[in-house]
């Protein structure tokens, strides 16, 4: 199901926009300001239930607010990734996609993934290459 165009764009401004230092700031002075009224208001409950419920309410819609821009953000690195093994030359295009396969199948496929790279790190431990491509070199500073 798609999600409608204003609340994608304002999942994505909240996301933003809750990640940075001044919203940090901003929370912290709330809290600062709500310790300090505690002598005015005798530390009643009213003046705890208002902390709790406000940041009740401020978690429970920014918990829907991030995974939405959690899902975008893992759909795209999927896309990228499928486009990569998708035009890698000797990628195997049956890996595409693998996100949709159930959890048996993926163990199967991981496990023969295992067993290549600790195949591959024996290799280099025995002084050989673990794939036909050239080591990288680092230039000197």
């Amino acid at each position: 199901m798609r999600s409608a165009p204003w609340f994608n764009n304002f999942a994505k401004w909240s996301a933003y926009a809750s990640g940075h230092s001044v919203t940090f700031i901003i929370a912290i002075s709330v809290i600062i300001i709500w310790v300090i009224t505690g002598p005015i208001f005798r530390f009643s409950d009213a003046w705890q239930l208002v902390i709790n419920t406000g940041t009740t309410i401020v978690t429970f819609f920014m918990v829907f607010l991030i995974q939405n821009t959690q899902n975008r953000n893992t759909n795209a690195i999927q896309i990228k990734l499928d486009e990569l093994i998708r035009a890698v030359e000797g990628a195997h295009n049956a890996l595409l996609d693998l996100e949709e396969l159930d959890d048996t199948e993926l163990e199967l496929i991981k496990t023969n993934y295992e067993k290549l790279a600790a195949r591959a790190r024996e290799a280099l431990r025995k002084g050989k290459k673990d794939t036909k491509t050239p080591d990288v070199t680092h230039a000197k500073q």
